[in-house]
């Protein structure tokens, strides 16, 4: 039997759907051709209802449609899509080009300053009205960054998207998710994602596994005529089915539509920073009223530079600039990352990554790569190695879809026997064995099984002593064994007779070493749970050098309560023989003690514990199912991606959140000054052409480059408690400062141009506070964040000695008395800052 339409000569006649014993290769047989011939076109009408609805949690199968073994016609698929039955959900990885236009130019704050910039462009010079350019180049830049991050997003979505295998005129053929048509026949395999709702025709004990949708952790035996849900996938098994509903009307089409779509919200740090703009926005009502009113009033008859006086006063008080780097950051981030074929499905999986303080981690397919090799075939109790050999053909030759230690098993002992396979059972997770009937060329009949020698041999078993000292050597050990019972037998495991030792040797990661060494450095604490042989996957962590490996935990043996398991996590790093439920519940163990956990994997047992991970991870080359819940997907199979998302997540969180504390210092001083001049019932110092030169020497320009830098700290939770924790004290300090200067001004300055006088003197003062504030946000110091302080204090000192820059920014110092003391005072109120700070760290450390 060397071809695997061999397997089961004595299938269902095409078209009337297939047993549970039935073959792939059955099905891309005779069947196939004879299915091709039926016209689709003129069956169309025995679809499914598409207004009936499916019960997610006990799903009711409508009645069937006429399972086409062979396919759609080409005529049929044309007809079709003329009529828009194609599954045409826009599945996006970002949003569209119209999103990101208006979501960065119809925000609150644009539409405030928007207004405040055409007052301006009628009542005052254009060098007070700035500060709209300012906002017009801001927006540009993150209208940029965005589509930059989108076309990346775009262009790495097409390079993983899943592609599902299609029967068409009798041959198979992969096609895009949006390819498929109404009444498409698609095949089915172990780790495939169901994307659009049917109806069962063909299966090959095919269990789906549908807990995403209703939340049922027991996989569901699916036999032909039995529907199934799109965002279900398969845990085991095969088969094909006829969509019944496609596109919008599918049922999880929604669901998948909006989870993968590109957002900047649904994260601590976007959310903090909506709070703080919502009490910005609270303070800023009152607050400018109260300085309009105070404006015109002492002002008198010059309505205009009162205006002009208010809305310099207002303006500061907007940290506009905070939402668009917070934007790039993130946007850049991206870009970055897709350079390294590392697709971001969730722009806030940067961030939560930044965060995580515990990576579970699955052995095969992440720490080792997906091969395996066959090294030795030992017999047990006499048995003939010729026919263990026969045997172990005929095994892998009744699986179309064969897992990695099968294919092992397929590339070492090829098929050479006609042997019939009379039934099979899939591999599976949770069983951890695989099995077959044979009818033997001599008429005999057999029933084998092939999968972890712990499983399939009670304890004791001398065959077992063998197996764990080849699992301390790192070696993965499958055994064979013949059951006496019937492969639908619930205990078909019992009394089997173990027949031969298959050992497989795993090939490491070559990157997997260095990346565990990352993690330790980070202080990240990396967990090895693993379905393999507890043994096996302790001896693969020592050669890697994880600390810990030697602390292995049989799965089997933990505790099912979630504080006692919790505890086991804790104190040890290696499990093994870990059931797919099990990953989901070690998940929520962690979680359930404070830690950010984040999930790799790639096969379909990962699939539960990376949807309930705080930030999943897939491989590439995993399963369908794994890359769809998963948020992050490393494209290129590499585990040594990975510290990289890590460092990115830490360099944008860490430094936003920096940055962030000179935004809020300048709202917080802004608010404070404007309160001080309504008190006092003077005029307000500021022009809008004076804070625009502040804001772009002490916080825009510095704020960019101190976002894109380098920055490993983990991120730390609070993210508004953190900043506000420095920057009230810093604005306060600045506002008073810059005031105690006014009045001073005030006193000392008379006659014409005292107001201009006193301008300067205050904004010396207020720009050296801001400075200082500027130097303790940029340590610890580099060369170039010193030259990056030491640039921006010199274009200042430009601005007070060039001339035509004094009368573009009206902006002199007047005498040596004044501009000393607003230095003294700026000098004061930097030593108050330092100290300030120092305070804060101590008493309220983050």
């Amino acid at each position: 039997m060397t071809q695997r339409a061999k397997i089961d000569t004595e299938g269902p006649e095409p078209g009337g759907g297939s047993g549970g014993g039935s073959s792939a290769g059955a099905r891309s047989g005779a069947a196939t051709q004879a299915g091709a011939a039926i016209d689709g076109a003129a069956i169309a009408g025995a679809a499914i209802d598409a207004g009936a609805e499916l019960d997610p949690v006990h799903p009711v199968a409508p009645p069937a449609p006429l399972f086409r073994a062979g396919g759609l016609t080409a005529t049929a698929v044309a007809e079709r899509v003329a009529r828009g039955a194609v599954n045409d959900v826009p599945v996006r990885s970002s949003r569209s080009t119209t999103d990101i236009v208006r979501g960065n130019v119809f925000t609150r704050f644009n539409a405030i300053i928007g207004v405040l910039w055409l007052i301006m462009l009628f009542v005052a010079p254009i060098q007070d009205s700035l500060f709209g350019f300012v906002i017009i180049a801001n927006t540009g830049i993150g209208i940029v960054q965005e589509l930059r991050a989108k076309k990346t997003l775009d262009g790495l979505a097409v390079i993983g998207e899943a592609k599902p295998t299609v029967r068409r005129d009798g041959r198979t053929a992969e096609i895009s998710t949006s390819g498929i048509v109404l009444d498409d026949v698609i095949e089915l395999g172990p780790g495939d994602k169901v994307v659009v709702d049917g109806v069962v025709g063909e299966a090959d004990g095919l269990e789906i596994d549908e807990s995403l949708l209703t939340g049922e952790a027991d996989p569901v035996l699916k036999k032909p005529g039995d529907p199934v849900m799109s965002g279900s996938f398969v845990v085991a098994g095969g088969g094909a089915f006829t969509a019944t509903k496609v596109g919008r009307e599918a049922y999880a089409a929604q669901l998948a539509e909006e989870a993968s779509r590109f957002t900047l919200v649904h994260s601590e740090l976007r959310s903090g920073i909506s709070t703080i703009l919502k009490y910005v926005t609270w303070m800023m009502v009152p607050t400018s009223i109260g300085l309009i009113i105070s404006q015109l009033v002492v002002k008198g008859n010059d309505l205009d530079d009162a205006i002009a006086r208010t809305v310099g006063g207002i303006v500061p008080m907007i940290p506009e600039g905070l939402v668009l780097l917070t934007s790039v950051a993130f946007a850049i981030g991206v870009v970055r990352l897709g350079r390294k074929q590392c697709l971001v499905q969730e722009l806030p999986a940067i961030e939560g990554l930044a965060r995580v303080d515990v990576v579970c981690l699955d052995k095969t397919g992440t720490l080792t790569e997906g091969g395996m090799d066959v090294t030795e075939l030992r017999t047990l109790g006499g048995a003939d190695p010729g026919y263990v050999r026969k045997v172990l053909g005929a095994l892998g030759e009744s699986d179309p879809r064969p897992n990695a230690s099968l294919q092992a098993v397929i590339d070492a002992y090829p098929d050479e026997e006609d042997w019939r396979c009379t039934e099979s059972l899939p591999f599976s997770s949770a069983r951890k064995y695989s099995g077959a009937s044979f009818s033997e060329g001599d008429g005999d009949t057999s029933t084998w099984l092939l999968g972890a020698p712990d499983v399939l041999l009670p304890p004791g078993d001398p065959a077992l002593d063998e197996v764990t000292a080849l699992n301390e050597d790192g070696l993965r050990v499958l055994l064979l064994a013949r059951s006496a019972r019937e492969l639908d037998d619930p205990h078909v495991a019992g009394g089997a007779k173990p027949t031969a030792l298959i050992v497989l040797e795993q090939r490491l990661r070559p990157d997997a070493a260095d990346t565990l060494r990352y993690f330790g450095e980070q202080d990240v604490h990396a967990k090895v749970i693993s379905g393999d042989n507890a043994i096996s996957v302790s001896a693969v962590a020592a050669k890697l050098g994880l600390p810990g490996a030697e602390n292995t935990v049989d799965a089997r043996s933990l505790p099912a309560e979630r504080p006692e398991m919790a505890q086991e996590l804790d104190k040890n790093t290696v499990f093994g023989r870990v059931t797919p439920q099990q990953k989901r519940d070690m998940v929520g163990a962690l979680q359930s003690r404070g830690h950010t956990v984040a999930m790799t994997g790639d096969g379909v047992n990962d699939v539960l514990a990376l949807k309930d991970a705080d930030i999943g991870v897939s491989m590439g080359s995993g399963s369908e199912a794994t890359r769809a819940v998963a948020q992050i997907v490393l494209l290129n199979n590499s585990f040594s991606t990975l510290p990289s998302v890590v460092a990115e997540g830490r360099r944008v969180i860490g430094n936003i959140t920096r940055v962030a504390t000179l935004f809020l210092v300048k709202t917080v001083y802004s608010v404070l000054l404007a309160l001080l001049v309504v008190c006092w019932q003077v005029e307000y110092p500021f022009l809008p052409r004076h804070l625009t030169l502040l804001s772009t020497l002490t916080i825009g320009v510095p704020a960019f480059f101190l976002a894109l830098a380098p920055n490993k700290e983990r991120a730390r939770p609070h993210f508004v408690r953190r900043v506000m924790r420095y920057a009230i004290p810093g604005g306060a300090i600045a506002a008073v400062a810059t005031f105690v200067t006014y009045l001073l001004a005030r006193h000392h300055y008379s006659g014409p141009g005292a107001l201009d006088a006193e301008t300067s003197a205050a904004t010396l003062t207020l720009f050296l506070v801001s400075m200082w504030v500027l130097a303790i946000i940029a340590r610890p110091y580099t060369w170039w964040r010193v030259a990056l302080v030491a640039a921006m204090g010199g274009a200042f000192l430009v601005v007070l000695v060039v001339p035509w820059l004094q009368d573009f920014f009206q902006l002199r110092l007047v005498g040596t008395i004044m501009p000393w003391t607003a230095v003294a005072v700026a000098a004061a109120g930097a030593a108050a800052v330092e100290f300030t700070f120092r305070w804060v760290d101590r008493r309220f450390p983050a």
